[in-house]
């Protein structure tokens, strides 16, 4: 026993992902489909209250975009394969349920070629050239 060596040191690791994995694991998180990002009010959302509440897309803009979509000849799913999101998204916008999100709602405008935003909400969209 006093011949034990007091001074070496054992390293204990775990292996890292294989590169199968860790390519799998990139693929994940670009290759689905959600909402782009979580807000620090995902908390309050949860406490929400009568006094304490978050805005959600009026009846207006969701009869515009059932409107705009079907003149279009589109489906909830369709329309949502078009802009990258899922068919819920698309359902919860024309039914008022979506908290507002202008990635999404700036998405919609542009595939339907209607205004969502703003004053002048069902009026065609302007496509002329962005200025810098």
């Amino acid at each position: 026993m006093a011949e034990s060596d007091w001074d070496t040191v054992t390293v204990l690791r775990k292996k890292g992902p294989s590169a199968a994995q860790a390519k799998s694991k990139q693929v994940g998180a670009a290759g689905q489909n959600k909402q782009h990002f979580i807000t620090k009010n995902t908390a309050k959302l949860d406490r929400e209250t009568e006094e304490l509440h978050h805005d959600r897309v009026s009846l207006e803009v969701g009869k515009v975009i059932q409107q705009g979509r079907q003149s279009k000849g589109l489906t909830q799913k369709d329309l949502a394969t078009k802009i990258n999101e899922k068919p819920q998204v698309i359902a919860d916008y024309e039914s008022g349920r979506a908290i507002p999100n202008n990635q999404v709602m700036g998405k919609i405008e542009r595939a339907i070629g209607l205004k969502l935003r703003g004053k002048d909400i069902g009026k065609p969209l302007e496509t002329g050239p962005k200025g810098k």
